[in-house]
């Protein structure tokens, strides 16, 4: 008796330590202390509707991100899910590393409920579901009303032309600058959206896949930037200046503009009065139209996963409506799902300016050509390097123009060959 005994919880011991040996790795790059500290709370959810399931959560630091990630890779070090930027989508999709969501979404739920843009940007590859965006970042521009009535600035710029005049009466108080520019890590949509908006068109690329960032309206557009912080319409420091560096620089009063994505209104709205700031829609190039970037995040899994099955389930906790809402909610993004635009979280003021975006049809939310595999490292290392050099008159902003078009005329043409069939 005592053998079945001693059978029965050396067993039961056994398939404990089964269960807790069931670790799944997830690794979420946009990284923040508000981000990581409602990721864990979701998953929490996870692991307790999953007995002896633990997920590891990885943390990396944005504006290291892509080598830190690139480099766990090389080495092995594969997550079972991650959390997947837009830019980085192409690159690993493309090389086999990401396993198509197609079958779990045909079964799941809640696939109805979500947008038709979500699934539409999802299937950015082959027309296949290697991510599932949980949301939206949308550029708008954010503007202190104090500022600008001390800087005798009447009304919020409509144009580009009045942008720079303001920014020009703003610089001239003391210590403070027109506009906060992102001259360091994730600081290419700043460039691209307004020299769409000066070029008044949001096509990277010809027929023949040359692209075109020298051409003419492009090339006016980039030295237009340089001008601005040359100019001293943006502080000095900000040719370094990633996200953080650019919400501090509006929220401590520095600047008086700052385009961004709605999650920046989590620091902002937490230490501004609502009554001294607002959110407009981005200024109008010369020909009546503005380019913000529209970018995405979402979760994707790895091929290399070992329990597929519950790596869909963790997705599925954080992309269900109740994860996706309070995800969302806190870190700013417009949410992937239909109903979510009802609620009363995104009716209020602070995100007026993205609404009227959306609907302004001289107001075209652009897509960067994020399907291209070498996109990722043009945006996270060269694109970095070389703006900056510009900024600083190492390089001219025609040369910028010319290194810009020549690495993505390159990288189009290899994928139109690649896909002419």
């Amino acid at each position: 008796m005592r053998r079945l005994v001693t059978a029965a919880i050396f067993t039961a011991m056994m398939a404990g330590t089964a269960l807790a040996d069931t670790t799944l790795k997830l690794v979420e790059v946009i990284t923040s202390p508000e981000r990581t500290e409602t990721l864990k709370s979701i998953v929490g959810k996870f692991e307790a509707a999953n007995p002896g399931t633990k997920v590891d959560i990885i943390s990396l630091p944005w504006g290291e991100a892509f080598q830190k990630f690139a480099t766990m890779v090389s080495a092995g070090e594969i997550p079972d899910v991650m959390e997947m930027p837009d830019t980085w989508l192409s690159l690993y999709a493309n090389n086999g590393m990401l396993e198509s969501l197609e079958p779990y979404l045909a079964k799941w739920e809640h696939t109805a409920g979500l947008t038709p843009r979500a699934l539409e940007l999802g299937r950015d590859v082959n027309n296949t579901a290697y991510m599932l965006p949980y949301g939206f970042y949308l550029r708008a521009m954010f503007y202190n009303k104090k500022l600008l009535q001390e800087a005798g600035v009447a009304e919020p710029p409509k144009t580009l032309e009045e942008f720079t005049a303001a920014s020009e009466k703003v610089s001239k108080l003391s210590g403070k600058y027109g506009y906060c520019m992102r001259g360091g890590p994730g600081g290419l949509n700043g460039w691209m959206i307004f020299a769409a908006s000066m070029a008044g068109s949001n096509k990277y690329f010809n027929e023949d896949g040359t692209s075109t960032m020298n051409s003419p309206g492009w090339s006016k557009g980039i030295e237009w930037m340089v001008d601005l912080y040359k100019k001293g319409y943006a502080p000095k420091d900000a040719v370094n200046w990633g996200f953080n560096e650019v919400v501090a620089g509006f929220y401590s009063g520095t600047c008086a503009f700052l385009d961004q994505d709605p999650d920046a209104l989590i620091a902002i709205a937490e230490r501004m009065n609502k009554d001294d700031f607002g959110v407009m829609p981005l200024p109008k190039g010369p020909d009546g139209k503005s380019f913000p970037t529209i970018g995405f995040g979402g979760w994707s899994m790895f091929t290399a996963s070992k329990d597929k099955d519950l790596a869909w389930k963790l997705i599925a906790t954080l992309e269900g409506p109740e994860g996706n809402i309070e995800w969302n909610q806190r870190i700013g993004a417009l949410p992937a799902y239909t109903a979510a635009e009802k609620d009363p979280f995104y009716a209020g003021d602070q995100f007026k300016g993205w609404f009227q975006e959306l609907a302004d049809p001289n107001t075209v939310p652009t897509v960067m050509p994020t399907y291209l595999e070498e996109f990722a490292f043009f945006k996270d290392s060269l694109v970095i390097k070389t703006s900056q050099e510009a900024l600083l008159g190492d390089i001219t902003p025609e040369e910028l123009a010319n290194q810009w078009a020549d690495y993505l005329t390159k990288a189009q043409q290899k994928f139109l060959a690649k896909n002419k069939n």
